[in-house]
Formats: structure tokens, sequence, C-alpha cells
């Protein structure tokens, strides 16, 4: 015999709130398709990892449609450290050679991304691991960065100047949840490193998706900082435009990622911190939201917004097949 105390009816109760909280979220992206960008701590923490993969699980249970991009850094850099090759940063960007391509491409495809599929594969058959090789998702061109005024060779670091997105279109369709590795060729088959973020925002433009979600390090962007009182819930593409070039060098990427997604028709772009166990979870579908939320400069009514009202890179080719 168990006896039901007031104090675990009350419990019951508040972990009711907590779900019937999540029914509007539930009824405006169901069906929809989110891109996920995995990076940051949650590569590196067990937890977080597990955590992360759990999310992704719900999201797509729930009637959702994930798809993760995934970089690779911190894994990167130990194995480049363990091979005794220096790791250089220039704008935000590593810094990669023929040698550090070799290494790039082994980690994320060989480690990273089959790790991930693991461990959402431990909640049922659901994820597929790909490149952006694989099916010709991707076609990259060489890019630079600028420091100080000035453009740098970054080596073979690429942007996305193509995306071809039935393959995973197809594996959307079929139930599964992509995880894709950023590299990707140019069209002569050379293989490039696309940064992570970059790679998501032009497949969720590719795919028409109605969110970007981008885990880092940080609680979102700062109005000023270093105060770290100063995250912004949410601006605009334009206010985010003007605020670019004051940006700290790895920021932005991140949010030249968010600004290029919402101007190619995603609908809202969100840098989260992924330090933060279930992340995602917390801003899919609470009220709330966590880190920092860029929107189209006119956005429309399409889903509610969960911090009220609002207080780049080259045009992706979309191929389609013939």
């Amino acid at each position: 015999m168990r006896i039901r105390t007031q104090h675990s009816t009350e419990e019951q109760v508040a972990k009711a709130s907590i779900l019937i909280e999540a029914l509007p979220w539930l009824e405006s992206y169901g069906g929809k398709t989110i891109v996920v960008k995995y990076g940051g701590n949650a590569m590196i923490d067990d937890d977080l990892k597990r955590a992360f993969a759990q999310d992704v699980v719900f999201l797509r249970r729930c009637g959702l449609r994930p798809v993760v991009v995934h970089g690779g850094g911190p894994q990167i850099s130990s194995m480049l450290k363990r091979l005794g090759i220096e790791s250089e940063f220039r704008g935000g960007f590593r810094v990669t050679t023929p040698q550090v391509m070799e290494v790039v491409r082994m980690v994320l495809t060989g480690q990273v991304g089959r790790e991930l599929v693991g461990l959402i594969n431990e909640h049922g058959p659901l994820a597929v691991g790909q490149s952006g090789e694989d099916g010709g998702l991707m076609v990259a061109e060489r890019r630079t960065a600028e420091v100080d005024g000035e453009q740098v060779d970054l080596g073979l670091v690429g942007d996305v100047t193509q995306v071809r997105p039935y393959a995973v279109q197809d594996l959307i369709d079929a139930g599964r949840i992509p995880v894709i590795s950023s590299v990707a060729p140019d069209v002569n088959g050379v293989i490039h490193n696309l940064n992570a973020d970059t790679a998501a925002a032009a497949i969720a433009e590719a795919l028409g998706a109605a969110r970007l979600v981008a885990l880092t390090d940080v609680e979102g962007l700062y109005a000023a900082w270093p105060d770290t009182s100063t995250t912004i819930a949410q601006l605009t593409a334009d206010e985010l435009d003007e605020m670019l070039p004051s940006l700290a060098s790895g920021m932005i990427p991140k949010m030249e990622a968010c600004l290029r997604a919402v101007r190619g028709g995603v609908e809202r772009a969100t840098v989260i911190d992924g330090r933060v166990k279930h992340a995602l979870l917390l801003e899919m579908f609470t009220n709330e939201g966590i880190g920092t939320m860029v929107t189209a400069d006119e956005p429309g009514p399409v889903v509610p917004s969960p911090v009220g009202p609002v207080q780049t890179g080259p045009r992706v080719d979309v191929a389609r097949p013939s």
C-alpha cells in the first residue's frame, strides 16, 4: 500500500503546469523542420551530450522534424594537439591547412558524428549520420576573414554556395534525424572545412526551416560585453546587422549565421547557452525561452513569441532534383 501525500500531489500539479506551458509551442511547431547546430561545451561534457540527444529525440517524438548540424572544435583541437599540430584561429575561424583538413574530416565524420548518432539511437533507430559531401549535399567556396580591416587567408575554409537538400529531406520524410558534419567539397572536389554555424544556416534556409537554434558557450548576445547582465533576449535582423562590426570575433560567425538564416526565410534564429542542461527544450517549449533570438525585420504572426514584442554571407543556391 502506498499513501499519496498532499506534497506529492502538489508536485504533480506543478509538473502538469510545465507540460501545459509547452502546448502552444507544440501546436506551432508540429510538423515543422527545426535545424539545430550542436557545438560548444555540450559536445565535451558527457551529461550535456546525453541531455542534448534526449532533447533532439523529444522534439522528434513531439512531431517536430529536427536536423542536427555539428562542428567539433574542441575535439579537433584535442586531436591536433595529440599529433603535435598547432591550432591557429583568425577572425573566429580555424586556419585549415591540407594537413589540418585531414584531421578535421577524420574527427567530424569518424568521431563526433558517430558518437552523437549513437547517443540518439539509444532511444530508437532514428539518427542517420552524413556529411556535406554525401549526396552532394553542399558545395563550398573558399573564403577569407576580415581581421583589423584586412582580408586574411584561412586555407581550406569554405562558405556554402549551394545546397542540394533533397537527400536530407528524404531522411526527414522517412522519420529520421539527419546528423550532418560540416565539411563539403568545392566545384573541383577539394574538401573544405565549414564553420558549423554557417553550414547550419545554409541548410536551414534550403530546407525552409521554421527555426535555427545554435548551441554556444555563452548566455547569448550581450548588448555591452563584457557586462554579462546585458543579454539581449530578442532583436531584428537590421539591429543585428548594425552590431556585427563591434562583436567579439568568436561571436561573429554565430551571429552572421543567424542573420543569414532569417534573411533567407527562416522564421527565427536563436543562439542558446549549451552549458545549460536541456537548453534546447527550454528554448523551444517555454514562454521565457533562453538565449538571444533574431527575427526578420518585419516579423509576421507565424508563431507566438516567447519573449514578447521586438525590444552575411552569400546567398545560397538551393538546387532541386531534375
